[in-house]
């Protein structure tokens, strides 16, 4: 599938989306490594798609790249002279890319290697103000992030600086990177800066004579869980997991705990792993039809054969018949006895002549020309999965509880609504265990357990799980293939499907909001309606049904981000669902700490402050989002993850993506830490309930 051409335009567009700043030295790193590496650098074999950090040309609109279907997996990191985008691509669009001047600087991972990681790595004084100012250590090394609002908001050319000093008054500077989203001004910052030793003061200066009072930076995130007790169990994920090994995980708990363990069996199966059956029938460089199976191709038509033949006579009309699995089309010939049917008129008939069998259309590039005598070709449904049920799925929740009557306050945490994310299950499943495994040894998650109610969905979308496991690791979306006439092709196969966590009932696509796509190849297609799909209409049930969920956690990956309402805003203007209440927003915020502690005493991951506030905010608009469903809708407290975080390479003094499929030891360290950031949300939840 080649690029959209939108896409094309936002990289030639002069009109800048800037996002993420960097540092200084991040800036010298990157320039250097850029001096002595080419592009060339990474290259894809015919068809195959990789995970790719690019440094973008100039200032291409971000809104323009998120709408034009491009699967833009994070968002995009910017130092002061260079923006870069982690996008997933396949090989003619990273050729397009190159065309385009865009340069790939890393190599995040691909579909045969998960861990590739080399880093090819006289005007007005305006007034400033620290929106955030925040420090903290991680595995030894102490970083500072701020941000800076300036009043000179219509000019693009300010330019911010921080100075920093430590208590031995060692002093440093920094730029900072203007941000603006939707063609709005929000502020400028920086990615976290490495510094010697604690920060006590900083201050922002402008180009423009601006001074900002100098302030200290406070501690991040300021909150630390209590220690676990000796003997406290955890560590339960040993290797990635399949929607398979999901579901004996789930029988195993429900079978070990019965006591404290219900398996809810969630309303609305899935599609399955399967999709119909097809086949080229002629050559699709010369002259071609697609022949497709109206039913799934487990349903009897795998190994179907469909064959063109030449009657051999004059005058001889076009015909076709269906018999013993094979599908003849008899050419129409002409006086002479010419082939005289058209690749549309063959098309036409079979679609007609078997409406419940069959379905036919023109190959690209292939109308109007004669059909060729071809065949026989065996239609198949193209999966590569040999040990997945090809049946409707019914997606499996987990209860865990002492009382699970809806009296106690209920958690819910949901993963994979996004295929790709390998490492979703593998948090809420640690998650799972940690609370069964420890009621009876500690007092403590007892007592979490015993004032709890809590649901757990560890794979939303198990079909679209399925084919990234088996066929596509890329795979975001589910396996619903909506698309129509030429989008069938089976070109497009890793390409069709509905992005869930697009297509929930608030803030959607359907309502004008941004971050969604109408196209059924898109990476964020929303579907045909809201809630069009049995895997948002499980999470809204479950939800719907018990009432008792006060509090939410959704989990992806990647990128190491904390999230809350609003999640998507229209343009222009960049009018965002309403805001939480003041009470609201400081719950959201406080709670927040907590969690972002609680993930940082497993390994001294941390999450950014600027990685956390309303998705809106600090990530991008995703129109019809389901926390923003469950928050606005049902009245649930909900927040989202983003597992992952970019690692510091001291080296190289740089921060650097993990991916979707990091090699397992990282994955499963993420399932460690934001584990324990789960457990972190139940605590919540009971200090909630006991303020009541």
């Amino acid at each position: 599938m080649r690029w959209p051409a939108i896409l094309s335009a936002a990289l030639l567009t002069t009109t800048l989306l800037t996002v993420q700043p960097g540092t200084a030295q991040a800036a010298q790193k990157a320039q250097e490594t850029q001096e002595s590496q080419t592009p060339e650098t990474i290259t894809l074999g015919e068809g195959e798609h990789a995970l790719i950090r690019f440094q973008l040309p100039d200032e291409a609109a971000f809104e323009r790249l998120l709408t034009s279907g491009a699967d833009i997996a994070a968002r995009p990191r910017t130092t002061p002279d260079k923006i870069f985008a982690d996008i997933v691509v396949d090989d003619q669009q990273l050729a397009e890319l190159l065309t385009l001047n865009a340069k790939p600087v890393q190599l995040i991972h691909g579909e045969t290697t998960n861990a590739a990681r080399n880093l090819i790595t006289t005007q007005q004084a305006d007034t400033l103000q620290f929106l955030q100012a925040y420090w903290w250590t991680s595995n030894g090394r102490t970083f500072l992030q701020t941000q800076v609002a300036t009043t000179a908001t219509d000019d693009p050319d300010v330019e911010i600086t921080v100075r920093w000093t430590t208590a031995d008054g060692t002093t440093g500077t920094y730029p900072l990177v203007r941000f603006e989203d939707a063609d709005e001004y929000q502020y400028h910052y920086a990615l976290p800066q490495p510094l010697p030793a604690k920060p006590v003061s900083v201050t922002a200066t402008s180009s423009l004579g601006g001074v900002s009072r100098t302030i200290t930076p406070a501690t991040w995130p300021g909150s630390t869980p209590p220690p676990n007790p000796a003997g406290y169990q955890k560590d339960f994920v040993d290797a990635y997991m399949t929607p398979t090994d999901i579901t004996a995980r789930i029988k195993r708990l429900a079978r070990q705990y019965p006591k404290l363990v219900d398996v809810l069996n969630l309303p609305n199966k899935t599609q399955g792993y399967r999709r119909t059956a097809a086949a080229y029938l002629g050559d699709p460089a010369a002259a071609a039809i697609v022949v497709e199976s109206v039913k799934f191709g487990d349903q009897g038509f795998n190994g179907v054969q469909v064959r063109t033949i030449d009657p051999g006579k004059a005058n001889s009309p076009l015909s076709a018949a269906y018999r013993d699995r094979v599908l003849t089309v008899k050419l129409g010939t002409g006086a002479g006895g010419e082939v005289i049917s058209s690749t549309g008129d063959v098309a036409a008939l079979i679609t007609a002549r078997f409406p419940k069998r069959f379905t036919a259309f023109v190959e690209d590039g292939s109308a109007g020309l004669i059909m060729p005598v071809a065949g026989p070709a065996r239609l198949d449904d193209g999966l590569a999965g040999t040990e997945v049920s090809q049946k409707p799925q019914t997606v499996q929740a987990l209860r865990i509880g002492k009382v699970r009557n809806g009296t106690k306050p209920g958690v819910l945490a949901y993963s994979q609504e996004h295929a790709r994310e390998w490492a979703t299950p593998l948090v809420t499943l640690e998650f799972a265990e940690r609370l069964l495994a420890n009621y009876a040894t500690d007092p403590a998650t007892k007592e979490l357990v015993d004032s709890t109610d809590v649901f757990i969905i560890p794979t939303v979308n198990p079909d679209g799980a399925n084919y990234s496991f088996n066929d596509f690791n890329f795979q975001r979306k589910n396996l619903v293939n909506h698309c129509a006439g030429a989008q069938r092709d089976p070109r497009y196969r890793n390409s069709w499907g509905v992005d869930v966590n697009r297509n929930y009932a608030v803030g959607s696509y359907f309502d004008g909001y941004v971050g969604a796509s109408a196209n059924c190849l898109s990476g964020t297609y929303a579907g045909t309606a809201e809630l069009s799909e049995a895997e948002s209409r499980n999470v809204v049930a479950l939800a719907s049904k018990h009432k008792n969920i006060k509090f939410s956690l959704n989990v992806h990956s990647y990128g190491g981000y904390f999230m809350w309402s609003p999640g998507a805003y229209k343009v222009p203007g960049r009018i965002t669902l309403p805001r939480p209440s003041i009470d609201e927003a400081a719950f959201f915020l406080s709670s927040a700490k907590r969690i972002v502690g609680a993930i940082a005493a497993e390994r001294g991951t941390v999450t950014w402050p600027a990685y956390t506030g309303p998705v809106a905010d600090v990530l991008y608009s995703a129109a019809g989002n389901s926390a923003d469903h469950l928050y606005y809708d049902l009245g649930i407290t909900a927040w989202n993850f983003e597992v992952g975080n970019d690692r510091w390479n001291d080296s190289t003094q740089q921060w650097e993506g993990v991916g979707f499929q990091p090699p397992f030891d990282e994955a499963h360290a993420e399932s460690q830490e934001y584990a324990g950031g789960l457990i972190e949300l139940v605590r919540i939840a009971r200090d909630q309930s006991d303020l009541r």
